[in-house]
């Protein structure tokens, strides 16, 4: 599909890339079969994410890639490449090969690149070194970099992730680990590779129900793919006040004494992007939240565990109930599926994977996920915090909530929608955050 940005054509900077090199981890590491677990198999896409640093240093370059090489020692998946195993499952075929580099130069600043936190994937991905025209996810490495220094001594680091191998909460604490070691520092964390401290369970037991997911052998698409138009980008603030509000509007009805942030913007996505679908009343719509599963487990998985801890969670109602219902409703079904999510639920959805190779549900569905309280913004690799972290560009199911900028404490929320659902949606979401 076409992609527009914000509803307007959008000045691209000039990025003139270098060819990508591959690092390899400095000593000889483990060279075999890593086995991915059932809850890595369920993220089959990418992540791209942009970090803005002001000021750089000269030879940024070098001194991250000979960082680099340093960490994937410890993180050796990242230098490997994915491939399929004897149970058709996605593992990580352990090489050594190293981590796809790209250096890259733009004639443009940092202030000319403008609010990075606003959604705009056709000059964002230019900071990242994607790869297209793959055909599976299988080609799709499970970590790239690219760095761009700008003109006025700026840096952006692109990052590109394969989400079958990590989430966003592994990735912070990789970046971190890799910021250190550049600042010669030991790391803080220890990663934890072992994966089968999230097995199924023999026998397997499915003693949940699991709304969130569909049989492989099912018909998957995203709604989205029902309409032959360009996909187009946008973004949405939420300032204090306006949390503070919908947070108010969601006690009217006492259902949730005290809902969050991330419920309140998850609800109110939800029911706006039901509308703007103009879904059929009689129609099942689904919500579905990343929640981290780390703490959920008893004793709770190492904070540090490097890979998928991730579990989406599953509000589900009529269409026409979730539209016509104040939003208190909405925020109930939506704190009580993440509240749903404990270590028997995220054990049986393991087994269910085991049983079904079920996927994430996609039609009549959306994602979101909160990267707003990952150590993102912690990174430092010896000139500072960047100030401002973004995705470089979203799924089209996906909407993605982070804080706006460094030391902010607005909330932007980012995600795409074929057009003519934006339009609608863009409308609704302007008249219920503009001050009342």
């Amino acid at each position: 599909m076409e992609v527009a940005c914000n509803g307007t054509a959008t000045k691209v900077a000039l990025v003139e890339k270098q060819e990508p090199v591959l690092i390899p981890p400095a000593e000889k590491t483990f060279d075999g079969l890593y086995l991915l677990s059932n809850l890595d198999q369920t993220f089959p896409f990418r992540i791209e994410i942009l970090f803005s640093y002001r000021k750089g240093m000269g030879n940024a370059a070098e001194i991250i890639k000979e960082s680099l090489a340093k960490i994937l020692v410890e993180f050796y998946p990242f230098a490997g490449c994915l491939t399929v195993t004897r149970d058709g499952k996605m593992g990580v075929r352990c090489t050594g090969e190293g981590v796809p580099f790209v250096e890259a130069i733009s004639s443009s600043t940092i202030e000319e690149l403008g609010d990075i936190s606003r959604a705009d994937p056709v000059k964002f991905r230019k900071l990242v070194h994607h790869l297209d025209k793959v055909d599976s996810i299988l080609d799709v490495p499970p970590l790239t970099v690219q760095i761009t220094s700008f003109r006025c001594g700026g840096i952006v680091l692109g990052i590109v992730m394969n989400h079958h191998v990590v989430d966003a909460k592994a990735l912070a604490d990789f970046l971190n680990s890799w910021a250190e070691t550049t600042r010669g520092l030991p790391f803080s964390v220890d990663p934890c590779l072992d994966r089968s401290i999230i097995s199924p369970r023999q026998p397997l037991i499915v003693d949940n129900p699991h709304p969130a997911f569909v049989e492989k052998q099912s018909a998957v698409r995203t709604t989205s793919l029902q309409f032959q138009e360009p996909i187009v980008y946008q973004s949405f603030c939420f300032e204090p006040k306006k949390l503070h509000q919908l947070k108010e509007m969601a006690k009217e009805d006492e259902l949730v004494a005290s809902p969050t942030s991330f419920e309140v913007i998850s609800a109110l996505v939800w029911i706006m992007r039901t509308k703007a679908y103009k879904i059929e009343p009689n129609k099942t719509t689904k919500m579905l939240a990343a929640v981290d599963g780390r703490r959920k487990f008893k004793p709770a998985l190492p904070d540090c565990f490097f890979g998928n801890g991730t579990i989406m969670s599953c509000a589900q109602c009529r269409a026409g109930d979730l539209v016509q219902k104040p939003l208190s409703f909405a925020v109930k079904k939506v704190h009580e599926s993440i509240n749903e999510v404990n270590e028997d639920y995220i054990q049986s959805a393991i087994d269910y994977y085991e049983l079904t190779r079920g996927q994430y549900q996609l039609e009549n569905t959306c994602w979101i996920s909160k990267w707003s309280s990952l150590a993102f913004y912690d990174i430092d690799f010896g000139w500072g915090k960047p100030q401002q972290v973004a995705p470089a560009s979203t799924l089209d199911n996906l909407s993605v909530t982070l804080a706006q900028e460094k030391d902010s404490k607005n909330i932007i929320l980012s995600l795409g929608l074929p057009e003519s659902v934006m339009n609608i949606f863009q409308e609704l979401m302007q008249s219920e955050l503009k001050p009342k």
